[in-house]
């Protein structure tokens, strides 16, 4: 079962590619939580630690696509190491700002400036996979990646918590500034698996469409995806809370994680040849099908096995996704298309917790899951909106570039 993984990271490059881009994507998962531990223990504020750590997703946000735009022009090794730097400076104003007590909006601009930096290095790294890996490979690479994002936001909150309560509330966000620099000059430094920019091509190439009947519903889908995600986190913490075992609320949020870990593993080793756009319509009906036990779960361990199920549609659900992307839009938008999916999610997050909460505080706990049950049908009829895309032209890795 191993043996399709083995295959890919034996391709030139890819086990070195894959290593940096796993260190230049932890902050993801550190960022938000790591300025709420910080300006919480700084100002005793957890409304402004909140306004703050928003600033920063938002234009995390924003800037995803824009990143992917001008990597598809200019290449990776000249926007990583650019963007990186501009985070590392947004972190570094910012925990200046926070300690010296700035006025607002200092602060929050110091964090959306990080925020819009922040390099998307899964958007780089996937298209570095269509780069290098044969088409029969692709759907492996893409799980790979999907396994490995879980990995990221399971021990990036972690991290980030231990680092910030136990060391000191500066340190979480330090270390994800380093992880963040280093992982992204490492990965710049790869020229071989650089897919090549598009300004090296001829002015057509610049000029190709980005093929929004693919990526419109995309978004939507993975703005349904992004709410779903917020609210179940939120509720899950309130169940756990109403039935007097809130410290479990961790538990039970990295058994949908681990969920969702076994079946990304188990899509990268038993590729399926059902075409991607269907695989999404069948994982997406059963996601929101999933929501039902959650709201139905008599306790918590009900609750945990609910949460597993539900867990196994969500990597599968990004690896179609991605795939679907891959082979809709031009080559030379495809790290901007995949910020735009990105962009999708992290918008969802915020209004999910947002309303999910209102929804616990107005009717109870288990029934914020309606949200949830809400989101996974909006990602669904986005699923049906999606034109079956045409596999475009492959490019494949010739003679490596000499450096510049």
């Amino acid at each position: 079962m191993l043996d399709s993984y083995r295959r890919i990271l034996r391709l030139p490059g890819a086990l070195a590619f894959t290593a940096a881009g796993l260190l230049a994507r932890l902050p993801m998962s550190m960022l938000g939580l790591g300025i709420v531990l910080l300006v919480s223990a700084q100002s005793g504020s957890y409304a402004r630690a909140g306004a703050i750590s928003a600033a920063a997703l938002v234009a995390c946000a924003v800037g995803a696509p824009v990143q992917g735009r001008l990597v598809d022009r200019l290449g990776q090794h000249v926007v990583l190491p650019a963007t990186a730097a501009v985070f590392g400076l947004g972190i570094g104003l910012g925990l200046v700002a926070i300690h010296e007590g700035a006025p607002d909006p200092l602060p929050h601009l110091c964090a959306a400036v990080a925020g819009f930096a922040l390099p998307q290095a899964g958007s780089m790294v996937r298209a570095r996979w269509t780069y290098v890996a044969p088409p029969s490979s692709i759907t492996t690479a893409f799980a790979l990646e999907a396994v490995l994002d879980e990995v990221v936001f399971i021990v990036g909150p972690v991290l980030v918590t231990f680092l910030a309560t136990a060391i000191n509330p500066y340190a979480g966000l330090v270390v994800a500034a380093v992880a963040s620099v280093t992982g992204s000059v490492a990965l710049a430094a790869q020229r071989r698996t650089e897919p090549r920019a598009s300004r090296r091509d001829s002015g057509a190439a610049v000029r190709e469409k980005l093929a929004f009947g693919v990526v419109a519903p995309v978004v939507v889908a993975s703005l349904g995806f992004g709410v779903l995600f917020g609210a179940a986190e939120v509720v899950t913490v309130a169940v756990a809370d109403e039935a007097g075992h809130k410290a479990a609320s961790g538990a039970l949020l990295a058994v949908w994680a681990a969920g969702s870990l076994v079946a990304g593993f188990l899509v990268g080793a038993l590729p399926s040849r059902v075409p991607p756009v269907v695989q999404l319509r069948w994982i997406t009906a059963m996601l929101t099908l999933s929501v039902v036990p959650l709201l139905l779960a008599p306790n918590l361990w009900v609750l945990a096995g609910a949460l597993l199920l539900s867990g196994l549609a969500i990597a599968p659900s990004m690896v179609a996704t991605t795939r679907i992307i891959e082979q809709g839009v031009p080559r030379s938008r495809l790290t901007e298309a995949i910020g735009w999916f990105s962009t999708g999610l992290a918008s969802g997050v915020a209004p999910g917790a947002a309303v999910s909460g209102w929804v616990v505080d107005t009717w109870g706990g288990s029934s914020g899951y309606l949200v949830c049950l809400g989101a996974g049908a909006a990602a669904f009829a986005g699923s049906w909106v999606i034109r079956r895309p045409r596999r475009p032209e492959r490019v494949t890795v010739a003679e490596p570039e000499p450096a510049q």
